[in-house]
């Protein structure tokens, strides 16, 4: 695009966005349950002045439940296999070279006497011990492995309960599995070589003896003393998944001629930008969590959309997601509620600013997967979508040059299965981005 594009798009992601009929709101899911107004709005305004579309979007492929990762890569249009637990340790501030493999973990809880997870999230809470014991693991004691002395491992907190993980040294491979069981109450695991090869076969002895080093370095560490006396789970084992190394793909960039930014305090998100050079934009008080400030993301969005630097931003919203975890439909309802706040802020200021001749924006919505509070994880149902102007035109206009225009008027998991662009894989969105922007409307 032009050094300052006129056409500008603005996506916001929210995470674990779509949920399933609930009971107790009468088979409404949380989204049709909550009060959003401009996200109806957008859509009724995208109706009325055929400026938009509307559809659902399976972030993979139909009957997939997918992570966050893998929903992104799909959705920006890269193969979603790659990556993986290398995005976690470069967005929390490790780096990768070739050789490193990296996981994407989390601190957790175990019965030392049966082995098994009784939680994979040891506290969401964990801002202040997680960097201690990320610390304390990277102490000389932990970060070298008595089996393979010339191996280093690096770990540095990422939010909430996470935290990324790099081993460094020859002859690593990401073909291996997970120690994670994925679901509580299940046995921890042991890595095993996904394609039979020495060095899959290697990496996993290692990736083992990894595993039970940092949980007996955990078992033993006074926080876990202490938290056993408050009666609190005790964070004294480490999950690993998604082993990866760092993604050889080409940049956004030069994949679709657009500077773009990207609004991501979740580790795994950001690093995933970094590997594709996107420019991670820090929001102040932006945690990636329930604590996390909306206006301030609504803010920092505005300006570095409007600012000339970009042709895309990409806004990620993690709090959602966490409430789809932690099965509190009424918290995901309040969460909601707060998002389309934070839009409306967004879509006043992208308005106002096309309104002044600084340039025309665009914004799309959608989610990177469900996650129902019935279930508490992530889900193959796929997700809401809309594509539209910001509320920006204040006459009715009629045009010729887009053709699907829908009729839906409700911004809903239902509601948009109706939409012009029906459903759709995840790998289609930037196709359909970059054919909106260059629409004249």
């Amino acid at each position: 695009m032009s050094a300052e594009s006129q056409n500008r798009m603005l996506f916001v992601m929210v995470d674990g966005l779509a949920d399933v009929s609930i009971p107790k709101y009468n088979g409404l899911t949380t989204l049709q349950k909550a009060n959003t107004p401009t996200m109806d709005l957008m859509i009724i305004i995208a109706f009325k002045l055929e400026y938009g579309v509307n559809g659902i979007m399976d972030p993979v492929e139909p009957g997939y439940a997918c992570g966050s990762d893998t929903a992104h890569l799909s959705i920006f249009g890269y193969d979603p296999r790659i990556g993986r637990g290398a995005f976690e340790a470069m967005g929390a501030g490790l780096d990768m070279v070739p050789g490193d493999i990296a996981f994407k973990s989390n601190f957790a809880t175990i019965d030392t006497k049966t082995g098994i997870v009784t939680s994979r999230r040891a506290d969401r809470n964990f801002e202040h011990l997680g960097p201690i014991l990320c610390d304390y693991l990277t102490g000389v004691e932990y970060s070298k492995l008595p089996s393979f002395p010339d191996y280093r491992v690096d770990v540095k907190y990422a939010t909430e309960h996470r935290c990324g993980i790099r081993v460094r040294g020859p002859g690593l491979t990401d073909a291996i599995t997970n120690t994670d069981p994925l679901k509580d109450n299940l046995p921890l695991l042991r890595a095993q070589s996904l394609d039979g090869s020495k060095e899959a076969e290697f990496t996993a002895r290692l990736v083992n003896e990894l595993s039970d080093v940092i949980r007996a370095a955990l078992e033993k560490h006074p926080i876990n003393a202490e938290r056993a006396k408050e009666g609190l789970a005790l964070a004294n084992v480490v999950l690993l998944r998604g082993c990866g190394v760092r993604a050889e793909a080409p940049t956004f960039f030069e994949k679709y001629k657009m500077r773009a930014f990207m609004i991501a305090p979740t580790c795994i998100i950001a690093g995933l930008g970094m590997s594709i050079e996107i420019d991670l934009v820090e929001a102040p008080g932006g945690t990636g969590d329930y604590h996390t400030d909306f206006d301030s993301k609504a803010r920092t969005a505005a300006a570095a959309i409007k600012s000339g630097k970009y042709d895309f931003g990409f806004l990620h919203i993690k709090a959602v997601d966490d409430a789809g975890h932690d099965k509190d439909a009424d918290l995901k309802v309040r969460l909601l509620e707060k998002v389309d706040a934070m839009l409306a802020k967004i879509v006043d200021e992208l308005g106002q600013a096309e309104l002044e001749g600084v340039a025309k924006f665009s914004i799309c919505v959608t989610g990177d997967h469900s996650t129902p509070v019935l279930s508490g994880d992530h889900s193959c149902e796929p997700v809401p979508f809309t594509i539209s102007k910001p509320l920006l035109m204040k006459q009715p206009q009629s045009h010729e040059n887009w053709k699907f225009i829908d009729k839906v008027q409700q911004f809903s998991e239902i509601d948009c299965s109706s939409g012009a662009l029906g459903r759709f894989p995840g790998s289609q969105i930037m196709n359909i981005i970059t054919q909106y922007m260059n629409t004249k409307l």
